[in-house]
């Protein structure tokens, strides 16, 4: 049985994407074991298909964490036996580039998104000339991988010449378990809570909006978006749950009345994302509010289950939301059509891609 080791910087519990992918591999018979990072407050690790580890570290953030991680995780990879290597995005990608060589072994790199183009890379100017070397340095030693859209597919080739496959963050159909909604008007936000993702905003916008917010998740933004919600004093009416593990998650945002997909315009990773949340929301069977970015867009036009606005200010998310919550006639047919395109928008298909990808690997 072929074995693969796929890496991460995160916690495995909360990874809905990497958990649906070692599955499939498991499923499709390789011995799949994924590794990523053991944090003080991490969950004991939820029994799955495929074998998990995590690697405890001293340091938790900044250059310090990564610089140790990776040592650590290239340590781990050396002395344990593998057929392939799988990197997932760019933070993982010097070990697995180091042991492939060293073992003559496959290398695969898992490209969810245009690392160097967060916009808290490319914000800071020393941040964004580290990760972009790091970037030059081991893409082009990858001819083999995948990622998510058209855009990041095409901005690889043209800069590294490099053809990846298109395998996209599609969740895995399943059926609708609430029948009951949450009983005051509730806004959902799940995901990682970043910069870039129009906190700044959509925090202010609340005031102006009958309802909740929940913020389901934890990220680098997450101290100021609280803060945000203090300023504004909307303590009560922005709710911060953290992290939430998947099935509970799974029936958290089918209790909700929106989901909110929202980024800033600033870096390509932002305009030309395509994030798991986008389809989370649809196959929770509820409508949601999305930023008019080309990748959203061209999926929206097939299957228009979405409320598309052109800016991110405080008063157009307001008034969107609000449009929703109010306009019956809106807000059930938006619901309708996701109820349509989960039957086609599905991993269930997709990961179809996935081991036909790995077959040609292995």
């Amino acid at each position: 049985m072929p074995r693969i080791l796929l890496t991460v910087t995160n916690d495995l519990t909360y990874d809905q994407r990497m958990q649906r992918i070692c599955t499939s591999l498991a499923n499709a018979g390789y011995d799949t074991v994924l590794i990523g990072r053991k944090l003080k407050n991490s969950l004991p690790l939820s029994s799955q298909a495929f074998q998990q580890k995590r690697i405890s570290c001293f340091f938790s953030k900044t250059i310090l964490f990564y610089a140790e991680y990776n040592i650590r995780l290239f340590f781990y990879l050396l002395f344990t036996n593998a057929d392939a290597l799988c990197a997932i995005d760019l933070d993982t990608i010097i070990p697995i580039l180091f042991v492939s060589i060293l073992k003559n072994k496959p290398r695969v790199y898992d490209a969810h998104e245009l690392f160097t183009e967060q916009k808290e890379i490319v914000t800071r100017k020393n941040v964004y000339q580290f990760w972009m070397a790091i970037e030059k340095f081991a893409v082009p030693r990858f001819k083999n991988g995948y990622t998510v859209n058209l855009f990041i597919k095409e901005e690889f080739e043209r800069r590294y010449g490099v053809n990846y496959q298109i395998i996209r963050n599609l969740p895995q159909l399943k059926p609708l378990i609430v029948n009951k909604k949450f009983s005051k008007p509730t806004i959902i936000y799940q995901g990682a809570v970043n910069e870039g993702r129009s906190f700044e905003t959509l925090i202010p916008a609340m005031n102006a909006v009958d309802g909740q917010l929940l913020i389901c998740g934890k990220g680098n933004f997450l101290e100021q978006a609280k803060q945000l919600a203090t300023e504004h004093n909307l303590d009560g009416k922005v709710i911060f749950k953290g992290a939430v593990e998947p099935k509970e998650l799974q029936i958290i945002t089918q209790q909700s009345h929106i989901g909110v997909m929202l980024f800033e315009s600033t870096g390509l990773n932002q305009y030309y994302s395509l994030a798991n949340r986008f389809f989370d929301y649809m196959m929770a069977g509820i409508p949601q509010l999305c930023v008019n970015y080309p990748e959203y867009a061209a999926i929206i036009k097939d299957f228009p289950f979405a409320y598309l606005i052109n800016d991110t200010s405080p008063q157009t998310i307001a008034e969107a939301l609000n449009n929703l919550l109010k306009d019956v006639v809106v807000y059930e047919s938006l619901q309708k059509n996701t109820l349509l395109a989960r039957e086609a928008l599905n991993w269930n298909e997709e990961e179809k891609r996935l081991i036909q990808f790995w077959k040609q690997i292995l």
